[in-house]
């Protein structure tokens, strides 16, 4: 069952889809899920593949889709009336299992993120140590001797793009590719050459909000001086863009749901998609089921207002 999942999971990486891989591996019974179950998200929410029914996938979904926003994976734990272990708390995502079977489940989140790419425009000392650095850190790394090379159709918001034409074909680079979506775009050049570049750009109808969204001079104050150090600065920033609090460029996920927990059961309800609502008491309140609708319908002063 794991294999077809598996060869889909590897052709999306080929196309570079993002997706979230979610395995069990952990439970105890009564569980419909066991150990080695997998399924995968992909980015719209859509999911294939099972670790588990009405609890457990909209959990496995939400988590999956933060993981896709952050690119940091978690252990899931579903856990039913005594299946806490206190010890084993540090590192896992606590729910409590609402299904009324019970069992617990633990179940790995693990985002699968397309290869950010570093593309190279110019020539030189720096461009060449880039190559080697990038390469070294995972990046997918593109040259562009000069700027008729430059696919301006492949920067999309994981693209990192340094110019460095030494004044060759710096504005003409720089005008195409602030018209895309790259996430980030730096120039090798003084800060003196970086202001008549900036001027020239705007004579040019280069809007300012695209302006703003270039470094130059390129890299972190690191008081790089040799062409290496100055690579590894601007690898440096690159990395703190990616990672960074400030100008990360997640992967764009669908949204997660707004939910509302279900008076009855206390399971967590997504409130775009519930088939079970009810407007006794005055209020609309969300279910997981028939049977807990049915129940609340019967005695609503009895339950609290559910959250959204």
């Amino acid at each position: 069952m794991a294999e077809p999942l598996l060869d889909r999971a590897a052709e999306l990486q080929r196309r570079g889809e993002p997706f979230a891989l979610a395995t069990v591996v952990r439970c105890e019974a009564p569980t419909s899920a066991k150990p080695g179950a997998k399924a995968l998200v992909r980015a719209d929410g859509t999911v294939e593949g099972w670790v588990g029914g009405a609890c457990a996938e909209p959990v496995v979904v939400r988590e999956a889709l933060k993981a896709l926003a952050d690119g940091r994976p978690r252990l899931v734990g579903l856990y039913g009336e005594q299946g806490r272990d206190p010890a084993r708390a540090e590192g896992i995502l606590d729910y409590a299992m609402t299904c009324h079977s019970g069992g617990t489940l633990e179940i790995y989140v693990e985002p699968y993120l397309p290869t950010p790419s570093l593309v190279l425009v110019g020539h030189g000392p720096v461009v060449e140590m880039l190559a080697t650095l990038g390469a070294a850190a995972g990046y997918a790394v593109a040259s562009a001797g000069d700027v008729m090379a430059l696919d301006t159709a492949a920067l999309g918001r994981r693209a990192s793009v340094v110019i460095a034409t030494h004044a060759d074909s710096d504005e003409d680079a720089l005008a195409r590719v602030l018209a895309t979506d790259a996430g980030y775009v730096s120039l090798v050049a003084s800060r003196r050459r970086t202001t008549n570049i900036v001027a020239r750009l705007r004579e040019r109808g280069v809007p300012a909000e695209r302006l703003g969204r270039f470094k130059a001079p390129a890299g972190l104050d690191l008081g790089a001086i040799t062409p290496a150090e100055i690579a590894i600065s601007i690898l440096a920033e690159i990395v703190q863009h990616h990672r960074g609090d400030k100008g990360g460029e997640p992967v764009p996920v669908a949204a997660v749901p707004a939910e509302a927990i279900d008076p009855v059961c206390g399971m967590s309800v997504d409130v775009a998609t519930a088939r079970h609502r009810s407007a006794a008491g005055g209020r609309i309140t969300y279910f997981c089921c028939a049977g807990c609708k049915n129940t609340f319908e019967r005695d609503p002063a009895r339950y609290p207002a559910s959250a959204t």
